[in-house]
């Protein structure tokens, strides 16, 4: 059993999958961190520090009484 998974995990699209999750795994680091501290900082100084993170906002639709 391990000789076959083995032959399966050796075979030239698994090794490439992996290799494509590895890199999209760093990327996706490199572009948050990017976002985080290149983009948002001045974002937040251009709106005045407000932020939608807490759920409030227009987008949040208000209840009306029956």
């Amino acid at each position: 059993m391990l000789k076959e998974f083995k032959e399966f995990a050796l075979k030239g699209n698994v090794v490439d999958m992996a290799v494509g999750i590895i890199i999209g795994a760093a990327f996706s680091t490199i572009v948050r961190s990017l976002v985080d501290d290149i983009v948002m900082p001045p974002l937040g100084v251009i709106t005045g520090g407000k932020s939608s993170a807490g759920g409030t906002g227009p987008a949040k639709a208000e209840k009306t009484a029956p």
